[in-house]
């Protein structure tokens, strides 16, 4: 399998997840987020076939936007003098896997894959946390890769806010 990243003129292949919002958005948006440059789409390819994709954008875990049970415990993770109002995080905006490829740990592997990545990553600015509005769902694959609940209630709709610390990876 091959981890590519989605261009412009990448000839879109047939893909199923089993859920029409995630197969919709890679085969109706993705380019164009990609165009308007909101968000990267990736592929993990096996052959001609996508086993699965998630896309990556920029985030912030913000004080506003989060309970105050989680609040206090992202703000014990700094120094007094680093209490701010947010923090910068990447979000994954999207995180599917096909399902012919289900129940085969693809899916824990890609998400370390991701973590590290990211880690790894020589890009130009920050982040601490990796961030994903997670389908109900989906919470304990999530919480399985150490996520953590940005609320403890009042979830948008059928998702559910969560948060990873970067910090707690190794360093490259």
């Amino acid at each position: 399998m091959e981890l590519i990243q989605l261009t412009s003129d990448y000839e879109m292949k047939l893909f199923d997840c089993g859920d029409a919002a995630l197969n919709g958005f890679l085969c109706n948006d993705a380019k164009l987020f990609l165009e308007h440059q909101l968000a990267r789409t990736y592929l993990l390819c096996d052959g001609e076939e996508i086993a699965a994709y998630f896309c990556l954008f920029n985030d912030k875990v913000s004080k506003l936007e989060v309970s105050n049970s989680a609040w206090r415990k992202i703000k014990k993770l700094f120094p007094h003098s680093k209490h701010f109002g947010s923090y910068p995080a990447v979000k994954i905006g999207r995180f599917a896997v096909s399902l012919r490829y289900r129940n085969q740990g693809l899916g824990v592997k890609l998400m370390q894959t991701i973590k590290r990545y990211l880690r790894e990553d020589k890009g130009y600015s920050m982040f601490r946390f990796l961030t994903v509005d997670a389908y109900l769902t989906a919470v304990s694959f999530y919480e399985k890769n150490d996520f953590k609940p940005l609320a403890s209630e009042g979830n948008k709709g059928n998702t559910q806010a969560m948060y990873f610390d970067m910090k707690l990876l190794p360093r490259p």
